[in-house]
């Protein structure tokens, strides 16, 4: 059961679009256009979640790691 854009929950959405500022204000070096593909690819990661009420945090969790990979 994969979920379509237009079926995730509104405030799963604000809660992954206030993960990316935080990102990015986390990581100023990194072009924001970057930062938000990387949101993008990883929320759609979670589209087969049956749970959703912790995918914001786990999204920003993995951009996070991708962003420090090379530290």
């Amino acid at each position: 059961m994969t979920i379509e854009k237009n079926d995730i929950p509104e405030d799963e959405t604000v809660a992954v679009e206030h993960a990316a500022e935080r990102l990015a204000e986390r990581f100023p070096e990194v072009p924001r256009a970057r930062i938000d593909e990387l949101v993008e690819k990883h929320h759609e990661e979670f589209d087969d979640a049956a749970v959703r009420d912790f995918v914001p945090v786990l999204v920003e969790h993995e951009v996070k790691k991708d962003l420090t990979a090379g530290s």
